[in-house]
């Protein structure tokens, strides 16, 4: 049985005093929990003090984004070394803002994810479709090319060193949100698709649900068989928010 994953992405949120109050709540209020693992993704300059905060704790930590290339002349990059420095153990590659608001195509993600996993970090790959592209009848299509161009760099066996997080653009950040049949469907595809090369690594996959996760709405899609979890976002700032996201991941 796949472990449960709830992972919450800060984005650019917070301040040392705010993220220090999240965490010394989010701490106890997820320590009795069992089978389902809590991770926090946190921008750059916090890392530090997010592990400081978390190194002796059950709570796993990691970035939003990384660099394809190694050390160098890369101004305002972060490379996979500089978060091996701070024991990330996570990174999240192809959020969809990324994507949109900084123009990462899928070639540009497939590198990120390999350097990532080259590293030893566990990479998050998120894939997801717009309102447009759902609309005609897309998703599929889309999420197939997004998948298709790691495949082809990494191989089908990388994705078992990986987490793959369905998050439909159209639900992130709106209060839309996919239903539970809508969302297991879309996880449903993208385990068949991996299994029709490796039908082991496609059981042991961790898939993710993110797009306007909250408490009120956790428990019914992680019900879904296909559904292992959420990359959260908004609610992920929000103490009793989180912690209950992640208890309904237990449940």
């Amino acid at each position: 049985m796949r472990t449960k994953l709830v992972v919450g992405n800060w984005k650019m949120n917070g301040n040392f005093v705010q993220n220090q109050e999240l965490l010394n709540a989010i701490i106890p209020g997820t320590k009795e929990l069992r089978n389902v693992i809590c991770a926090v993704c946190a921008p750059y300059p916090y890392i530090p003090a997010v592990q400081l905060a978390l190194k002796d704790t059950h709570i796993f930590w990691g970035a939003q984004n990384v660099s394809q290339f190694d050390l160098g002349a890369y101004t305002g990059e972060v490379a996979v070394e500089m978060l091996l420095d701070f024991a990330c153990r996570y990174v999240i590659v192809g959020h969809s803002e990324r994507r949109s608001l900084f123009g990462e195509d899928n070639h540009t993600v497939a590198e990120k994810f390999k350097k990532a996993q080259s590293a030893g970090l566990i990479p998050i790959l998120c894939v997801g479709e717009t309102l447009a592209q759902r609309e005609i009848d897309e998703t599929e299509r889309v999420i197939e090319e997004q998948l298709d161009a790691v495949i082809k760099l990494t191989g089908i066996n990388s994705l078992t060193q990986s987490v793959i997080a369905y998050e439909p653009i159209w639900a992130i950040g709106t209060g839309r949100t996919a239903t539970p049949a809508q969302a297991q469907s879309v996880h449903a595809f993208i385990r068949s698709k991996i299994a029709k090369q490796n039908t082991e690594v496609a059981d042991n996959l961790q898939i993710l649900y993110g797009g306007s996760v909250k408490a009120s709405n956790a428990s019914d899609l992680f019900a879904m068989p296909d559904i292992d979890g959420g990359l959260i976002g908004g609610a992920s700032l929000i103490a009793n928010e989180f912690i209950s996201i992640c208890s309904a991941a237990q449940q």
